[in-house]
């Protein structure tokens, strides 16, 4: 992304609260629509109503598995994701389980990814595995794991966990997965510049629920470098 080209493509703007309503979601969509968003990022249950708000559209429609803490077990995961991609979803953003990784289970780590892998085969598969739990060493194994398992994207962090994304473990993660699998940085990104830096970083994708402040301060650059005061 250069300086004058938008963000919007890269973003999903995102949705997740408990206390999210019909309206808001309705609202959310509104605005996918009028930014150009790549896709907005919603509970299982707002999937349908999401899909008809964008019909005709290009933007995607994401849903979470497991979220957010991941210790779901993996057939609840499993039926979740089914959810999601019958009711139309085109991605699933999925919480891996930590604790498998923390104990050195690999097999069980990995073996919950290629389960949920082959339930929704057509499906963008992203694998958040809560980076701000973890060592650079696990980090590193977690991404293999994520890849190897043919999912589509390792994402950072849920955005509930103490911390976000940041610089180091995006570049960390891409270094790991190469061109092959999308990197998406999630949690915490609020501000145009630190959209910037995780797409300078090797991000392919950027969660965040302040889009559409993300993109108030686009527009406002946008203009000002075309000598228009206070941007459109």
């Amino acid at each position: 992304m250069d300086g004058t080209s938008s963000p919007a493509r890269y973003i999903d703007h995102t949705l997740l609260r408990a206390d999210a309503t019909a309206a808001q979601v309705v609202r959310l969509c509104a605005e996918a629509r009028e930014y150009g968003f790549a896709a907005v990022c919603v509970g299982s249950s707002w999937v349908a109503r999401c899909v008809r708000e964008l019909a005709g559209t290009d933007v995607r429609v994401c849903s979470v598995a497991g979220f957010p803490l991941g210790t779901s077990c993996t057939e609840a995961k499993v039926a979740e994701v089914r959810c999601a991609v019958e009711a139309g979803a085109d991605e699933v953003d999925v919480v891996a389980h930590v604790g498998f990784l923390l104990d050195g289970d690999d097999v069980a780590y990995a073996g919950e990814l290629r389960r949920i892998r082959e339930v929704c085969p057509r499906t963008v598969l992203k694998v958040i595995i809560e980076t701000w739990a973890l060592t650079n060493d696990l980090k590193r194994r977690a991404a293999r794991l994520v890849s190897d398992s043919g999912a589509d994207f390792v994402k950072t962090s849920s955005g509930f966990g103490p911390t976000g994304a940041t610089e180091e473990d995006v570049r960390l993660l891409r270094s790991c997965v190469g061109d092959g699998v999308g990197v998406k940085a999630a949690g915490g990104i609020r501000r145009l510049a630190e959209v910037e830096r995780m797409l300078r970083a090797g991000a392919s994708r950027i969660g965040t629920s302040a889009s559409v402040h993300i993109m108030a301060e686009w527009r406002t650059r946008a203009g000002n470098s075309n000598g228009v005061r206070g941007g459109a």
